[in-house]
């Protein structure tokens, strides 16, 4: 295994992780801190990576004292790192190397791009997230066109997968039939593409689980004096919960659509059907008034709205009254004697 892993083989989780042009510092800390639980439950598959294509990304199990694997890219900057704190006092290293091109592949340009995230703070520090995307190119050197980064061909291996964390840690896994993982050479096909076996065992785990959910869901609701108190579930960002779309499959997603939507309306019906047939009389609406109450004040708004039009009246009598004063006011000023002349 050793010498294995000079050559670049790795502890590699079996899972195809879905691929992304860019991947923000927020995804790979929630793909990261998930990551963490499924490294108890599926076993990591030794492997290589070897010329990644732009937006793969790989989990892997790196302990400190083990150098990254070679992936068969050539990159002619240094690998910078620096970290970024995240939210909950969790701290994400990154390690960025830039202008990278694979030799003897007819890349004229050095434009590839190697990003690795790990949670030095609030999460594993073995478990990285690899991503591969392009940026500015470069000119290749002439010379280092026919200079591989690695040893092809690469040399086959039969290491079996084991567990790298939790109760079962260091456990191996059969290559026929594991349990929590999936066997070698299954999970890629040519071109890094994703192999129908394995898409189809993905597929399966998800509806499990997802089965596995709407039962506690529904046991839960049928009991509620058992039902626990639990915390308010965590918010997931919408990138997250896109991100979880994307690697599961239209049928799946109808099919536990459909489930779910039957098991709403089967609780209908069972109501409808062996309910109370005869639920009693609803009381009429305007019975949590009190009748005098309401005749009280019916009888003093009354009395308001009478004193109100008096008040009006005579107001209206006042102003009538200044009016006609005035008026006679005018037509005496505008009554002259007439004068004789002789």
């Amino acid at each position: 295994m050793s010498n294995l892993q000079a050559e670049g083989l790795c502890l590699r989780f079996p899972e195809n992780l879905p691929p992304h042009p860019t991947l923000t510092h927020e995804a790979a800390v929630q793909m990261l801190s998930r990551a963490v639980g499924l490294a108890t439950q599926i076993a990591f598959q030794p492997s290589y990576v070897d010329k990644p294509l732009d937006g793969q990304i790989f989990l892997l199990f790196i302990p400190g004292n083990v150098p990254f694997p070679p992936d068969g890219i050539r990159y002619l900057e240094h690998e910078q790192r620096y970290s970024i704190p995240v939210q909950g006092g969790r701290e994400l290293e990154v390690l960025e190397t830039r202008h990278g091109f694979v030799p003897l592949s007819g890349e004229i340009g050095a434009a590839r791009i190697r990003r690795r995230y790990r949670l030095v703070k609030g999460g594993h520090p073995y478990l990285v997230l690899v991503h591969y995307s392009r940026g500015q190119s470069i000119p290749v050197p002439p010379p280092l066109q026919a200079q591989p980064i690695r040893q092809y061909p690469l040399r086959p291996h039969n290491e079996q997968a084991f567990f790298v964390l939790g109760e079962r840690q260091g456990q191996r896994v059969p290559a026929a039939g594991s349990v929590g993982g999936m066997p070698p050479n299954v999970g890629v096909g040519v071109g890094g593409r994703p192999d129908a076996q394995a898409m189809l065992a993905q597929q399966n785990r998800e509806m499990e689980a997802l089965e596995r959910r709407s039962q506690r869901e529904r046991s839960a609701s049928m009991n509620p004096s058992q039902r626990q108190p639990q915390p308010p579930p965590q918010r997931l960002d919408e990138e997250d919960s896109a991100d979880e779309l994307e690697h599961i499959s239209t049928r799946t997603l109808a099919l536990t659509r459909y489930r779910r939507n039957h098991e709403l309306m089967n609780e209908v019906f069972t109501h409808a059907a062996f309910g109370d047939k005869h639920p009693p009389k609803p009381s009429a609406p305007y019975s949590i008034y009190d009748k005098a109450e309401l005749e009280t004040r019916v009888e003093k708004l009354t009395k308001e709205v009478e004193e109100l039009r008096a008040k009006s009246a005579a107001r209206r009598a006042m102003r009538e009254m200044e009016e006609n004063v005035e008026m006679s006011i005018i037509d005496e000023a505008g009554t002259v004697p007439s004068v004789i002349v002789t």
